[in-house]
């Protein structure tokens, strides 16, 4: 059974990012979000984003608040950089797992395909 999965690491202040929306859709789309969700206290969702027959096979958008985020939290520098990530990925495979974390700060991010 396949799932989508993340993780969001605040690498300016060295946790999780708790509190962080997350928008995910397919591609192409409407541009309205197919789930939502918002990251918890150890920076992940309390559910997979995707799962089962949700993930189907195709082109994939995470969209990634982190401008909100870091207003949140009375950063000075948000939204001078990065206003949203958006991480676009290929599912070749629905049965697999996707895992898709994001490390952020104001101004970069990392992003890779997890385990």
């Amino acid at each position: 059974m396949g799932r989508l999965s993340t993780h969001v690491l605040d690498t300016a202040r060295g946790l999780p990012a708790s509190g962080m929306r997350i928008d995910v859709e397919k591609l192409p789309g409407s541009g309205t979000p197919l789930k939502r969700a918002v990251t918890n206290a150890n920076g992940r969702t309390d559910a997979p984003l995707l799962e089962g027959a949700e993930l189907t096979a195709g082109t994939w958008r995470i969209v990634f608040h982190v401008g909100d985020y870091f207003r949140a939290r009375g950063d000075r520098d948000a939204g001078r950089f990065l206003e949203e990530v958006p991480i676009v990925f290929v599912v070749d495979d629905p049965a697999a797992a996707y895992h898709v974390p994001l490390l952020v700060s104001p101004w970069s991010y990392s992003t890779y395909r997890g385990s």
